[in-house]
């Protein structure tokens, strides 16, 4: 993930937590506020150990950092989100991971308006 996608300073983390919304599932916890002084949005990660050990942790970041960097360009701008990784998602696979990612980012309404296709009346 592009660094100026990233949030890696602590009081981002701590306004977040304290200003912002959050929606989650069973498998993620998503944090985010507005920041209209950016132009794009921003992400940050967080993982806790109960999850597991170094490897696992940083495997679920990893994992994480992709899905929305592959997804870059549905994510509205302006804003700054933390992805919170809960028990459930150690076990999932990419797949399942990223449409967990995608339904929270629809459930708190970060996602672009996708055009709908246009209907041949006839």
């Amino acid at each position: 993930m592009h660094r100026k996608l990233r949030l890696r300073k602590r009081q981002d983390f701590n306004r977040i937590y304290r200003g912002g919304r959050s929606f989650a599932n069973s498998q993620l916890v998503i944090y985010w506020s507005r920041k209209p002084e950016v132009e794009h949005f921003r992400m940050g990660v967080s993982v806790s150990k109960k999850l597991g050990n170094a490897v696992v942790r940083n495997r679920m970041r990893r994992v994480l950092k992709e899905i929305v960097r592959h997804n870059k360009d549905n994510i509205v701008s302006q804003i700054d989100f933390i992805l919170i990784a809960r028990m459930p998602s150690v076990s999932m696979t990419s797949k399942e991971l990223e449409k967990s990612v995608l339904h929270l980012l629809r459930k708190a309404k970060l996602l672009q308006a996708q055009p709908k296709p246009a209907t041949v009346k006839n």
